[in-house]
Parts: structure tokens; C-alpha cells; sequence
């Protein structure tokens, strides 16, 4: 099997994982849509999940949804001033549309194959900004270690401003604890990976140790590009951009309370709540968190007393309103213009193969 079919394969797989998961989302949210209609004497032919959906999606307030696309934007320009912060001090000056359409490429990725974004994201960088694809990876890796740290802080003030809300959530929904006989088979697992990846580093430094030879260069341009983080000209302004393109995610869900009617009530304490778990559904790889993070923003607005049928109408709007307004729209766009362009880039080097590691002038 070639490579194009075996990545058709993993997208409709990972589709077909997250629309199974959307469909089981529904069935579970539909079946006490009809318990609701039935109590409120609404005939079941009346009483129609999609229908809702649609209308809902159909009557919500698009001025707030144009707020969430200018929050998104705003984010992923300060993204991009982030990352090319990282490569500066690595003795990488990118031009900044090249930069910012190489993360809307990656989020257009993400939607095919989950994590795949970042591969495309740092492959498209190498190919018109001339950087070696391993620095490109180091500095995408920081970028990526900041946001799990921020996100920890994000969890950790949701636990302090609503700890009893999400503690009785977490007790009914997840097993945290790993218990001593967790511990072990944990550390063994760890051990067992360590042994495996010396053994095939050995085997490959006998039997291929050109191969090899390109993964120390790999491995060593990767560290390079993690240094990187400690030469920065402008470190608070490196902080400053990390929490704002938090900020500007979490307004997101905020500003798309005000576009849906049941929702606009709810305050910035419940914004907070959904957004966090909301945040975590989307770790699941599914095309964007497709089904998981219905699921939990679901659950999230059933804490301040959405209806399930309401809470999946909200976690659709703004799901799908982000990633097909947003991911598409600006993926289809980065896809088109990259190649335009730097078209003249490309005519001089039409593989993209040969990689000048000198300064690039924006």
C-alpha cells in the first residue's frame, strides 16, 4: 500500500472515530431531548434533535460569531509573532505571512489526520523560509510546552473559582488515581520503551549508519532549536503573546454564549468551566475534537443548568462555526497563497530540498 492510500485510510478512519462519536453524543443527548418533549406534552414528531440544531444554528446571533473569527485571528497573529520570536534567536528571520499561513495550513491538517498539523505546519516553514525541518520542530515543540503550561494554570484556576462544581464532574466521569499497581506497570512500560528505542538505535547505527547519522543531525538541529527559548531578545513580550492567544481562546467561548439565546446569560465564571473542559475534550484525536468536545461542553453548561438539547445546539454552533469558518476557510486560503506567494522561491529551488542555513531576511 503507498503512502497516499495509507493517509486515506487514516483520514476516514479518524473521521469516521469522531463522527461515531458525535452520533453516540447525539443518541445520548437526543434520548433525553424526548423525555424533555414528552414532559413538556410536545408530540415526538414535533420533537426533532437535528431540527433544533439546525434552526438554532440557523437563528443565532452571526455578529457574535464574526467576533469569535476576529478572536481566532487575533490569536494565531500572536502565535505567529511568538514562533518567530523562537527562531530569531536560532539565526531565523521568517517572513510573518509565510508564518501565519503555515499554522492555518497546520489547523487545516488537523482536521484530516489529528496531530498531523504540526508536521505540515513546520514542513511548510522549511520549505519557503529555507530552515531546517528539525529547528523548525524544535521551535514548534517549545511553542507547544508553553501552551500545556498555560493550560495548567487555566485547569488550575478553573479547580480554585468552581472547585466544587468540577471536582463532583470529575469524581463521576474520570479515574485519576493509578494506584500502586498502576505505578509499576507504568514505570516498567517506560523502562520497556527506553530498552526498545536503544535497540533500534543500535541496530540501525549497524545496518543503516547513513540513517542513523541523519537522526543525531536531526536529533542535535531539534536541541538547537530549543535553546532557542533561552536567547530570546524580548522575553515579556514572549510571556505577554503565550497568555494572550489563551485569552483570546477563551473568549472565544465567551463571545459565543452572546450569539445563542440559552446561553447569554452565562457569566465569564461559566465561560471559564466550559472552555477548560471544552479544551480537554479537544485533546482527543478526533478531526478537532470532533464528538469529545461536544460531549463535555455539554456537560460543562449542564453544571449551570443548559438543557443537554441547548448544550449540544451551543457546542455545534461554536464547533463548527471555528472550524469550518475558521480552520477551513483560512487552511483553503494558506494552500492557495503559500505557493503564489513564494513562487519565486520556488522556481529557484522547485524540490525544496536544498536548505540554505543562513539568515533569512522577512
Amino acid at each position: 500500500m503507498n503512502a497516499l492510500s495509507r493517509n486515506i485510510l487514516k483520514t476516514i478512519a479518524f473521521f469516521g472515530a469522531g463522527a461515531g462519536i458525535l452520533y453516540l453524543v447525539y443518541l445520548n443527548f437526543n434520548q433525553s431531548y424526548q423525555e424533555q418533549c414528552r414532559l413538556d406534552g410536545i408530540p415526538p414528531e414535533q420533537c426533532n434533535l437535528l431540527q433544533k440544531v439546525l434552526t438554532d444554528f440557523a437563528e443565532a446571533n452571526y455578529f457574535w460569531i464574526l467576533l469569535v473569527f476576529v478572536a481566532f485571528i487575533l490569536s494565531n497573529i500572536s502565535r505567529t509573532v511568538k514562533w518567530k520570536m523562537l527562531l530569531e534567536p536560532i539565526g531565523y528571520k521568517v517572513n510573518s505571512t509565510n508564518a501565519f499561513l503555515a499554522i492555518m495550513l497546520g489547523y487545516f491538517a488537523n482536521l484530516g489526520l489529528p496531530r498531523l498539523g504540526e508536521v505540515v505546519r513546520c514542513g511548510a516553514l522549511s520549505k519557503y523560509e529555507r530552515i531546517p525541518m528539525e529547528k523548525v520542530m524544535g521551535s514548534v515543540f517549545m511553542d507547544r510546552v508553553t501552551d500545556v503550561a498555560i493550560m495548567i494554570l487555566i485547569v488550575g484556576l478553573t479547580l480554585i473559582m468552581q472547585y466544587g462544581l468540577l471536582s463532583d464532574f470529575l469524581k463521576e466521569n474520570a479515574e485519576f488515581a493509578l494506584g500502586p499497581r498502576g505505578i509499576v506497570i507504568l514505570v516498567a512500560a517506560l523502562i520497556v520503551l527506553f530498552l526498545l528505542v536503544v535497540f533500534i538505535f543500535k541496530a540501525l547505527k549497524k545496518y543503516s549508519p547513513a540513517f542513523a547519522d541523519r537522526l543525531i543531525a536531526m536529533g542535535k538541529g531539534f536541541i538547537e532549536g530549543l535553546r532557542g527559548i533561552k536567547k530570546l531578545k524580548r522575553p515579556y513580550w514572549f510571556v505577554f503573546h503565550s497568555f494572550f492567544i489563551w485569552i483570546m481562546y477563551f473568549l472565544m467561548t465567551y463571545l459565543a454564549f452572546f450569539a445563542y439565546e440559552p446561553t447569554a446569560h452565562l457569566g465569564i465564571a461559566a465561560a471559564l468551566m466550559v472552555y477548560t473542559l471544552g479544551a480537554l475534550g479537544m485533546l482527543i484525536p478526533t478531526p478537532g475534537g470532533m464528538g469529545s468536545f461536544h460531549y463535555l461542553a455539554v456537560i460543562g453548561l449542564a453544571l449551570y443548568g443548559i438543557l443537554p438539547a441547548d448544550g449540544f445546539s451551543f457546542a455545534n454552533i461554536l464547533f463548527f462555526s471555528v472550524q469550518l469558518g475558521c480552520s477551513v476557510t483560512l487552511g483553503l486560503l494558506a494552500l492557495i497563497l503559500l505557493p503564489v506567494l513564494n513562487k519565486n522561491k520556488l522556481k529557484e529551488n522547485p524540490t525544496g530540498k536544498e536548505i540554505v542555513e543562513s539568515k533569512n531576511a522577512s
